[in-house]
């Protein structure tokens, strides 16, 4: 286990130290986790998530059909109309990509949300960096306010056999929504606070750019309604794991044959597929095995069972533990494996406490629970590499010609990340602390 953790952090270290080379150490880290035996040949593709792979490029490919409509043009010039200043037009799209993303994936929201922020950014002759930064850690808040917002979610909910409208009120009470959407209040304020040396005024021109072509944006909508639909489907119909990526990649076929049929040229084609930012896939695909390699070791068990001790038999101490130890494991580790590995961990410690709480396991699990969910997707915000929607956000500031520091993410990050993080603790722990 131990050579498994120093290779883990080490990798880590040099990702947050060469940040232009990320992809490069991701993969190298991935192939030595493959050789060195920590993670065996017979679990790569189980490692892999090919539904996160394929979804990214489907809808990298999807968004640069949109762009060449001029579409983010036209809802920047809208956008712009209707706020007063910057900073109001940071806030705006990043309440915009909060919204989007509590019904559908938390990269696709960004893949969708960045080129309307992009245009502002460059109709305004503004660094959209920080901009972008906010429409990634924005998606990323309310992957935990609804069943279909995120993979997290749908793991929780699944576990609790939780309806949508659970998310909502439970158990005759309001539920992790509000929870989320206190958060959201709290983080706007917070871009609102960060932008607010961007005072310069919008200019008012009365031009609003025409679209050439709305497929792509009917294309881009249908990707929407399809990711939200395909969240409330019965396990009785056996979907495929890989169900999000194998939507986004059938519309972006059917987007292609489109284009093509239009405008008959290869370039219909090929540009589109080149805007695939394969080294975005590169960072995640090293991640991805670096991850399963950890979990192979036992790394990430381990992690469940510390925390399960620091805990000791006082509610209040292990929701608490849980809430802030999420939030640091998951700025490191992709949160989907270390819930998957949680969720069985917090049953059997509830079980446990319930007796000497007077309550049912239910009653004692269901703030460990929330904690859980609401601590492990906030902590991803935190750092550049913590949420594949951060690596995403930074892949587009990359191919415009954007570095971003460290410093830059923090900046935004850790405050927003707190903000979000600090009433949903509270608000949990006096809705459903015993």
């Amino acid at each position: 286990m131990l050579p498994a953790i120093v290779l883990f952090v080490l990798t880590y270290v040099l990702m947050l130290t060469f940040g232009k080379y990320r992809p490069y150490i991701a993969l190298a880290s991935g192939i030595l986790f493959i050789v060195t035996g920590m993670l065996p040949l017979d679990k790569i593709l189980d490692a892999l998530d090919f539904n996160v792979l394929l979804m990214i490029g489907g809808t990298m490919g999807l968004v640069q059909l949109f762009i060449d409509s001029h579409m983010p043009e036209q809802m920047a010039d809208r956008i712009m109309a209707r706020v007063p200043n910057i900073q109001w037009a940071a806030v705006c799209l990043a309440l915009f990509a909060g919204v989007i993303s509590a019904f559908v994936d938390n990269v696709a929201t960004v893949l969708m949300v960045a080129p309307v922020a992009l245009e502002i950014c460059k109709k305004l002759k503004t660094n959209p960096v920080p901009f972008i930064i906010a429409v990634a850690v924005s998606s990323n808040l309310q992957g935990a306010a609804t069943l279909v917002g995120d993979t997290t979610a749908i793991m929780l909910g699944s576990a609790l056999d939780m309806s949508f409208m659970d998310f909502f009120w439970y158990q005759g009470r309001p539920s992790i929504f509000f929870a989320v959407e206190l958060g959201a209040v709290l983080s706007a304020m917070i871009v609102y606070f960060l932008f607010r040396r961007e005072k310069a005024p919008i200019p008012k021109t009365g031009h609003i750019t025409p679209v050439t072509d709305y497929v792509p944006t009917i294309l881009l909508l249908g990707a929407i309604v399809l990711l939200a639909c395909v969240s409330f489907a019965p396990e009785s119909w056996n979907l495929p794991a890989e169900i999000n990526g194998l939507i986004c990649c059938a519309l972006l076929l059917v987007g292609l044959i489109y284009n093509f049929a239009v405008k008959r040229t290869r370039q219909a084609v090929t540009g589109p597929l080149s805007a695939i930012d394969f080294q975005t896939l590169d960072l995640l695909l090293g991640l991805f095995l670096m991850i399963g390699g950890i979990s192979h070791m036992g790394v990430i068990d381990a992690l469940a069972a510390l925390l399960a001790r620091l805990g000791g038999g006082n509610l209040f101490v292990m929701f608490t533990v849980i809430v802030w130890a999420s939030v640091l494991i998951s700025a490191f580790i992709d949160n989907i494996p270390y819930v998957a590995t949680m969720i069985p961990v917090i049953g059997g410690i509830a079980s446990q406490m319930a007796p000497g709480l007077g309550v049912s396991a239910a009653a004692a699990g269901i703030p460990l629970y929330f904690g859980l969910l609401s601590g492990a997707t906030l902590g991803g915000n935190i750092t550049p590499i913590g949420a594949s929607a951060n690596i995403a956000a930074i892949g587009i500031l990359r191919r415009e010609g954007y570095e971003v520091k460290n410093a830059d993410f923090f900046k935004i990050g850790i405050p927003f990340t707190l903000a979000a993080i600090i009433p949903a603790y509270l608000y949990i722990w006096l809705v459903y602390g015993i």
